[in-house]
């Protein structure tokens, strides 16, 4: 009997009614090839699925529990809001004290709040083509904002004009507006520039690439992007959903010691009810409606219950310095640990780390710097990695293309069981 029956009885009943038998694509687990594991419960560092399997989770819904699974803290400030009401489709005061305490913590003057990372970044640059007047807007190969339209995008032949479409759906007049560059190389962005910069409404990225694999910004590249939008009149637009208040509490404003012209949040300022936000200084912000011609609506759009667990999560991290502190602590240690695994096993791997997030890259790759570098990945090796790890109750991302997200609730005791059931997986998978 499988010790997954009766997640393999679900999802059979869940592909009937919904597509794939579930409502994003990462769960799928085709990339490890399984089928999902049905979760039933999560407390602190812990899942627990249908079939009563523990795994020490890893996946952290992808980013907003970084203070772990139902802290007592979150749980009660929910369970005050869910007292007075669920949602108005009026305003609140705690929309007007989340919109501070975000720009009070991140270099923007006004935010609108939205429902989704997704709706975050469509909307400003929605805002940057508003803005600028202009058509055309940059991004780069494996950085990950969402799944509207303008987004799904990859580069084709090599030139600017030939890009390709990541969806069926997508039109070929939004594929010439979007453009495609290669991440951390400025050379790559300043020749697409010289052609046609003065088109470009905008540059949107991942400060810290989160979506192909961890992949880090470079400090000159970065900043070079901040050079060249200034020079050509064009947005620079972080998308902090992931590492805005979760690597660190400034997000990549704070890492690169760069302000960007717009910012996309997600993920944590929700406290892990759905939310997103994108905010910039006042004089581009205040073009959105009703101010400005500049469309964006939300019925849903910062309602009381994820603004007050969003406003917890994020004052609990802004008073207490130390949980970032333990969590790169802990993502150190498994850094060592996982590179000590590798070096006794001769397994091809490598951990690739930015303070409190990893990756463990399978083949024969020595840099990542970008999404050429990361499709090296063996991921036919991190599939039987995960399923490894799965059987000794570690839940890894279900992609060798995510991040590990570790939480303030992880212990020593929790990162030295992984390590010690990294090195029996790879002990195995290199038979």
């Amino acid at each position: 009997m499988s010790r997954y029956e009766k997640s393999e009885i679900i999802y059979k009943e869940a592909v009937k009614y919904i597509p794939g038998g579930v409502n994003s694509p990462v769960r799928a687990f085709q990339n490890v090839g399984m089928h999902p594991i049905m979760i039933d419960s999560a407390m602190g560092s812990r899942l627990k699925d249908i079939d009563g399997n523990e795994y020490i989770d890893y996946i952290g819904s992808w980013g907003p529990m970084i203070l772990g699974h139902r802290d007592p803290r979150i749980v009660e400030t929910m369970q005050e809001a869910m007292a007075k009401g669920i949602s108005y489709g009026l305003p609140t005061e705690i929309e007007v004290e989340m919109a501070k305490l975000i720009t009070e913590s991140y270099p923007v003057d006004m935010v609108r709040m939205v429902n989704s990372g997704t709706e975050a970044t469509m909307s400003a640059i929605r805002l940057a083509r508003g803005y600028t007047g202009r058509d055309k807007i940059l991004k780069f190969e494996g950085n990950y904002h969402g799944h509207s339209d303008s987004l799904l995008v990859k580069s084709g032949s090599g030139t600017i004009t030939h890009g390709v479409a990541t969806s069926l759906g997508v039109t070929e007049k939004i594929i010439q507006d979007t453009l495609v560059a290669r991440y951390n190389d400025l050379e790559d962005v300043k020749r697409i520039f010289e052609d046609c910069g003065r088109k470009i409404a905008c540059i949107i990225l991942e400060p810290i690439a989160a979506n192909m694999g961890l992949v880090a910004g470079e400090e000159d590249f970065i900043r070079g992007l901040r050079d060249i939008c200034n020079e050509y009149g064009t947005l620079l637009i972080f998308d902090e959903v992931i590492s805005g208040f979760r690597i660190k509490f400034g997000g990549g404003a704070e890492i690169f010691k760069v302000k960007p012209d717009l910012a996309c949040f997600g993920k944590i300022i929700g406290g892990g009810f759905p939310v997103g936000a994108y905010g910039g200084s006042k004089g581009i912000m205040e073009l959105v409606s009703p101010l400005g011609g500049v469309y964006q609506a939300g019925t849903l759009s910062g309602n009381p219950l994820a603004m007050s667990t969003g406003i917890k999560n994020i004052e609990i991290l802004r008073d207490n310095p130390n949980i970032y502190e333990h969590i790169t602590k802990s993502a150190k240690k498994l850094e060592e640990g996982f590179v000590a695994n590798i070096q006794a096993t001769g397994v091809k791997a490598m951990v690739v780390r930015y303070e409190g997030l990893l990756t463990l890259f399978f083949g024969e790759g020595k840099d990542y710097r970008n999404y050429d570098d990361v499709q090296k990945a063996d991921t036919a090796m991190y599939a039987k990695y995960f399923r490894q790890m799965l059987d000794r109750g570690i839940m890894c991302p279900p992609s060798q293309f995510e991040a590990i997200f570790i939480s303030s609730a992880h212990t020593d005791e929790d990162i030295e069981k992984t390590i010690r059931a990294n090195k029996e997986a790879l002990q195995v998978i290199s038979q």
